[in-house]
């Protein structure tokens, strides 16, 4: 016992993190500095600014090529970026449509090990509540994945299939929330998701939890970020991650609190159409009634930002009219575009691997993937420009024993998968970020 108090002594004094265990909760969206400057910002947030005081936190951190939702949430479990992990951006590449706008939702196209495998293979318990690309993920253990297909009511016999066989018929038994109480992206679904995390977490007492909410996001895209409605769906938020801690540290004292989201937000005023330029020019061929017939080089949107994909990498004719293109978009004040880099620079960022060139747009401009240019631009804010952006800076806020209050400075979103498996004390060889303690 006093072997163990000393070591205990030895570890607070280090600042470094004793093992237990550790609850994610990603806030979709959620900027640093609207917790930083809650009161500046006239927002109300015990629960996270309490952090402030208690925990470690960064100013910002930096996240990946594109900063969308899917490839960052990746990035937090894995350690590594895009090009390794697998996951290149929210929606699956599909010039023709076949896949119906289909997502990165299935675990089986991450190509690294994860947090959840680590903790699993460990024989310890593992929970998620609507974190991405966790569709048939076999490490998590009680697993409420996010996904939808059609978005209608038929989509909740699809998420119930895919969730842990029975979970979800016990978790509206117990919380008395129905599974269609999830289904949205509004505050009162992120209310419902924080009740399926917090009975998961009472009944089965994870040794690693993630959870993740996202009315912020959405509310920032519909109103545009600092709007009332955006500030109150984070009010809202921090009173679910109040309820998700004190369930953490009621099922066990010892748990370390992780608090981070993806990516930051930008207000947005117009749009960018580089499908029609690209069909200007005849990278791409629509027939008379403007459906794609063929195409040679093809945008992947991702809002503020756009990856282009040649159907041939290797024609140098194709590559050539591209960067004309481009050249002449970036010339122009009104294009929305700022800047764009080729295959080396993606491969510097660790984007992914079949992107030619990746396109980033100016502040205030998303993509579009219309042919049509709108008159009427309706979306008020987005993501996803490229991650040396200080609009697009992530958050990382972090508690738990041994954990001292500490700024961290920026940070690299690497950084933070080895931290937690650290804590949990289980390996990520492949992780390419270091721990923070």
């Amino acid at each position: 016992m006093k072997l163990r108090a000393a070591l205990l002594a030895f570890t607070l004094l280090a600042g470094a993190a004793e093992a237990g265990p550790v609850l994610m909760i990603s806030l979709d969206g959620l900027r640093p500095a609207d917790v930083i400057e809650a009161k500046k910002k006239g927002l109300n947030l015990p629960n996270l600014t309490a952090f402030l005081q208690q925990s470690a936190y960064a100013s910002g951190v930096k996240n990946v090529l594109p900063t969308v939702t899917y490839p960052d949430h990746t990035t937090l479990i894995t350690g590594v970026w895009p090009d390794k992990h697998g996951v290149g951006n929210n929606e699956v590449f599909d010039p023709t449509g076949k896949n119906l706008q289909g997502w990165y939702w299935y675990a089986e196209d991450i190509r690294v090990p994860t947090l959840w495998d680590a903790v699993h293979e460990k024989s310890s318990v593992v929970g998620s509540v609507g974190w991405p690309v966790s569709v048939g993920a076999l490490s998590i253990d009680y697993n409420v994945p996010e996904y939808w297909r059609a978005q209608n009511a038929e989509d909740l016999k699809i998420l119930r299939a895919v969730a842990t066989p029975g979970l979800v018929g016990k978790l509206e038994k117990e919380t008395k929330v129905p599974l269609g109480a999830l289904f949205g992206e509004d505050p009162v679904h992120d209310v419902a998701r924080t009740a399926y995390a917090i009975q998961i977490i009472a009944d089965n007492k994870p040794e690693f939890m993630t959870v993740h909410l996202v009315s912020l996001d959405n509310y920032q895209h519909e109103f545009g970020p600092d709007t009332e409605k955006s500030k109150q769906a984070l009010e809202s938020l921090d009173a679910d991650v109040g309820k998700l801690i004190t369930a953490a540290k009621a099922a066990d004292p010892t748990v370390t609190i992780a608090i981070v989201s993806d990516h930051g937000f930008a207000p947005v005023h117009a749009g960018v159409y580089l499908n029609q330029a690209f069909a200007d020019a005849g990278l791409i061929k629509l027939d008379e009634h403007g459906k794609l017939v063929s195409w040679d080089a093809y945008p992947w949107n991702a809002g503020g930002s756009a990856a282009i994909v040649l159907k041939n990498p290797n024609d140098e004719a194709v590559k050539a009219k591209v960067v004309e293109v481009l050249k002449k978009l970036a010339a122009d004040p009104n294009s929305g575009v700022a800047r764009f880099i080729d295959k080396k620079g993606i491969t510097e960022r660790g984007g992914a691997p079949n992107a030619a060139f990746w396109v980033d747009f100016k502040i205030g401009y998303s993509g579009s993937s219309s042919f049509t240019i709108s008159k009427a631009w309706t979306l008020k804010g987005t993501h996803g420009y490229f991650p040396d952006n200080k609009e697009m800076r992530a958050t990382f806020m972090i508690a738990g024993p041994g954990i001292k209050a500490k700024k961290l400075g920026e940070i690299d979103m690497r950084d933070i998968a080895p931290t937690l498996a650290k804590i949990l004390e289980v390996p990520l060889p492949k992780a390419d970020g270091k721990p923070l303690f």
